[in-house]
């Protein structure tokens, strides 16, 4: 049992109900929700002992930067409808604008949405890489908005201005609305694209299939990230749980791996990081935890993720993150 605190009922009494809403929407009847944390919850370990657990080192490195913990704050939109400084106060935990993220000198990376008008998407790269954005993670598994039916009473300023607030208002005016939109014809080649515009490495978000996986990974990818965008995709899908291990088999060594939607605990991110996975993205326990308590809430949840995963790893006969391999997992 995860000794996660619990900020959604806290923040739910604090944020006007639409932005409860936002948050909270799933797609379908929730069945992909549900069962993005119970299947990571019905992983069985085998655990080894008599190992030095004396130190426990969760140490890592993401795409060459070292962090002291492999378990990360998901990218997600909207956080200033949580906090008024927004991403600002979440990367001082672990404000929209590019230069306040750069500020809190937080590794971080810019999620890509890619827009009808291309040029804008040209234009938002390269304002997040002069404000030190270290990777460029393009976000394919949300390419058309949530129904109406999972956020019933909406979003009283359009998400899209929010999501170009890097963007000034004559260049969105100029592009147009359809210019702003998601563009729904991006493919593979959009991979290589992306790194000839500024040379940043590319992981893609989003995928599920170990097909998929191979073609990102020969398109240029220098990782994925295995999600269902927290249960927001598309109800019946498969959990990130059970798609990450035939992905892990398909790329291997040949890019980084990433786990995030329905993470819930330390055994959780070991049982994703014994499955191959590099790290994990943790999203709205973060989110609801930076409403109800600011900064020092987000901050709380990434440290109980990261005692009990130690705590976990200590149990598995593991003394570093290195050390949590497949054998662990029971089939």
């Amino acid at each position: 049992m995860s000794d996660l605190p619990d900020f959604e009922e806290r923040a739910r009494a604090l944020l006007p109900p639409h932005v409860s809403a936002y948050f909270a929407a799933i797609a379908g009847a929730g069945v992909g929700f549900d069962e993005g944390t119970a299947d990571w919850s019905a992983v069985r370990f085998r655990p080894r002992v008599l190992r030095d657990v004396g130190s426990v080192s969760l140490s890592t490195t993401i795409l060459g930067t070292p962090v002291r913990t492999p378990v990360l704050v998901a990218p997600m939109a909207q956080q200033v409808g949580a906090h008024p400084d927004g991403e600002g106060a979440m990367g001082r935990a672990v404000a929209v604008p590019f230069t306040a993220i750069a500020q809190t000198g937080a590794p971080w990376w810019f999620q890509v949405y890619v827009t009808r008008d291309r040029s804008l998407t040209e234009r938002l790269v390269e304002r997040a890489v002069a404000n030190g954005a270290r990777a460029l993670l393009l976000t394919v598994d949300m390419i058309i908005p949530l129904p109406a039916q999972v956020n019933p009473l909406g979003w009283p300023d359009s998400p899209a201005k929010v999501r170009l607030a890097n963007l000034t208002a004559e260049e969105q005016a100029a592009a147009g609305l359809a210019g702003t939109e998601i563009d729904r014809s991006i493919n593979f080649d959009t991979i290589g694209w992306l790194r000839e515009l500024r040379g940043l490495p590319v992981l893609v978000k989003g995928v599920l299939r170990a097909d998929d996986a191979r073609r990102c990974v020969d398109a240029g990818a220098a990782g994925v990230v295995v999600s269902t965008h927290g249960g927001r995709r598309l109800g019946p899908t498969a959990s990130a749980a059970r798609a990450l291990p035939e992905i892990v088999a398909a790329i291997g060594d040949h890019a980084e791996i990433y786990a995030d939607s329905g993470i819930r605990s330390g055994e959780h991110v070991a049982a994703a990081l014994a499955m191959g996975a590099r790290g994990v993205f943790v999203g709205r326990p973060v989110l609801w935890a930076l409403a109800a308590a600011g900064e020092e809430g987000a901050e709380q949840v990434i440290k109980s993720l990261t005692k009990e995963l130690a705590h976990v790893m200590i149990q598995l006969g593991t003394a570093s993150v290195d050390e949590l391999t497949p054998d662990l997992i029971a089939s």
